[in-house]
């Protein structure tokens, strides 16, 4: 009797955690999003939160009408699910729980493809993509796996979606990115039309996207973990899903530190991604040992799929989105056939005889990679054949792309009419970090003031003079951020009191200089400047220069510039003051 009471209490708590790991995947969306924008420019980020918003919204919409039939109804043939309106007719008996469950799965798969295609795809033809994609695309291929399909009677094992997922997400988001082409001056090209530059384009808010990444690990815990039906099993796959994303990120960040010169953050942040895809489907099956080998090959894979896309099949995705979902989702899918073992709570991959299968690395023979092999292949021809016909059929009615005036523009205002995303905002990083590069190139010799050479001083912040014919002259002073306090200090020394100050932005970065940005050059042709303008007449000119020259001074072409101007006429508002008169309390 007891233990048909502790079943009975186990079975309801199961129940509840699959609907709480359902939630989380729902909260993935907002993971998804915050890596989106983050990882792109500001003037998108408005429609990359529209898109992940209707993602889940249209989904929803044609889940109801037609993809949970497709995926969870009554096998035919093992191809597809037998079309139905069971939550409309027989509610009171409706599956709710699987409802909601494959629900948000189903989303996260339309989500994959908002990133590869961001920043110059029509909203519209978006919105259409999404709903195509949760009606028959995913529901299909997922029917042959968690549907009771003819993959699934094969024996196949995806746990979480490796594959249903991930990699049809990942394909479809390759193929939209190839047919959209790149965004304006991602690729620059010679006389013949062969790409000879790749460029940078650095995304706005690293740290929106670091926790979008930190959202969606903490959302695979219930992607990975809601079907599990046993403490043990639970326990295990929590294992795994937090060791692979881990051992992925620690060799992401060495190799970039090795080949780069410098740990790459955005990479470091794919790589996480990338190792939790990659034990999507073994999650349940491997243990820790797998799981490192797992994430180790994720780790790297990354780097060499961001790589591959930009400097070999010149496809631009702002995001990684191929290079983590699927790369990594066709890798995770393969693992299934190396690293599962029966030591694994839980452990049930059978053939279609009952016979029990274990993979490559642990004595089970070629017979389970096989099964894997056949799946992988199978559901990524379905979906490439399925979605390239998709996207022409969208581009033939409602156009795939902006046009060029709207990608410049951004389509916040664009495609929603929003100005900004960040209305009331400053984004512009004032952190020292973004000033140019000390190099041998930019160096003068000596960083010291007063031992440099005229010629140097003026090399470093040259001065352009404008001699006045009334004794006002305005000095304006163009310099790095880092500097401004120093100058501040000088110039109230010397008895400037009034200023005016801008942040800017300026050009110029010396050859030699240029950083790298997930493994591409940049050429850093806008850095954030203070600009600051003041108004003398008492005070000489030249001890105004000279004491911006000693507080801008490092040694290097570049520090800074200062323009001087004559001043016709100087009138203060509050006492009607004019020239000389109305300088003398800020100076």
């Amino acid at each position: 009797m007891s233990n048909e009471i502790m079943s009975a209490i186990n079975s309801q708590v199961f129940a509840v955690w699959f609907l709480i790991g359902a939630a989380l995947v729902f909260w993935m969306q907002a993971g998804f999003a915050m890596v989106e924008a983050g990882f792109t420019r500001a003037k998108n980020t408005g429609n990359i939160i529209m898109k992940n918003l209707m993602d889940f919204c249209i989904g929803t919409v044609t889940f109801i009408l037609i993809g949970f039939s497709f995926l969870l109804g009554e096998d035919m043939i093992g191809f597809i699910g037998k079309p139905g309106f069971d939550i409309f007719t027989s509610y009171a008996s409706f599956d709710w729980s699987n409802f909601v469950f494959n629900l948000v799965f189903c989303a996260t798969t339309a989500t994959i493809v908002s990133g590869a295609m961001a920043e110059r795809t029509k909203f519209l033809s978006y919105c259409v993509y999404s709903g195509v994609i949760s009606a028959c695309i995913y529901p299909i291929e997922a029917h042959w796996i968690w549907g009771g399909g003819w993959l699934a009677q094969m024996g196949f094992h995806d746990f979480a979606g490796s594959c249903a997922i991930h990699m049809v997400g990942g394909i479809s988001a390759l193929i939209g990115a190839k047919i959209l082409g790149p965004r304006i001056g991602k690729f620059e090209y010679d006389d013949n039309g062969k790409v000879r530059k790749v460029n940078a384009f650095p995304g706005h808010n690293i740290t929106i996207g670091a926790l979008g990444v930190f959202i969606l690990w903490l959302g695979w815990y219930g992607f990975n973990g809601a079907a599990c039906t046993s403490v043990e099993q639970l326990g295990s796959v929590f294992v795994t899903t937090t060791i692979a994303p881990a051992i992925a990120t620690v060799v992401c960040m060495v190799f970039t530190w090795v080949k780069y010169g410098k740990p790459d953050i955005s990479m470091c942040l794919n790589a996480s991604l990338a190792g939790l895809v990659a034990i999507t489907a073994p999650c349940d099956v491997t243990d820790a040992a797998g799981a490192i080998i797992i994430g180790g090959v994720a780790g790297l894979l990354v780097c060499f799929g961001v790589w591959f896309l930009d400097n070999v099949l010149y496809i631009d995705d702002p995001v990684g989105a191929v290079a983590v979902h699927c790369l990594n989702g066709i890798w995770g899918t393969l693992a299934v056939g190396l690293f599962a073992t029966n030591t694994a709570p839980g452990y049930s991959i059978a053939d279609a005889s009952g016979n029990e299968l274990v993979g490559l690395f642990y004595g089970g023979g070629f017979g389970l990679l096989k099964l894997q092999l056949i799946g992988f292949l199978s559901v990524a021809a379905w979906t490439a054949v399925t979605i390239t016909v998709a996207f022409f059929i969208i581009r033939a009615i409602f156009g795939l792309r902006v046009t060029e005036e709207e990608e410049i523009i951004g389509l916040d205002s664009t495609e929603h009419g929003l100005p900004s995303a960040y209305a009331g905002f400053s984004i512009m990083d004032i952190s020292s970090g973004m000033t140019m590069s000390v190099n041998e190139n930019t160096s003068l010799g000596s960083d010291d003031y007063v031992t440099a050479s005229e010629a140097a001083k003026d090399a470093a912040v040259p001065v352009i003079n404008s001699l006045p014919a009334t004794g006002i002259s305005k000095v304006v002073i163009i310099a790095k951020l880092t500097r401004y306090d120093v100058l501040k200090k000088e110039l109230n020394n010397l008895g400037v009191t009034g200023m005016t100050i801008t942040q800017v932005s300026g050009c110029g970065i010396q050859k030699g200089a240029g950083s790298k940005y997930r493994g591409v050059e940049m050429d850093i042709t806008l850095l954030p400047k203070v600009k600051v303008e003041v108004v003398v007449s008492k005070i000489p000119v030249e001890a105004v220069i000279e004491a911006a020259k000693k507080a801008l001074y490092t040694g290097h072409i570049g520090d800074g510039k200062i323009f001087v101007y004559p001043v016709e006429r100087v009138v203060k508002i509050r006492t009607g003051e004019e020239n000389f008169d109305a300088l003398q309390d800020v100076e």
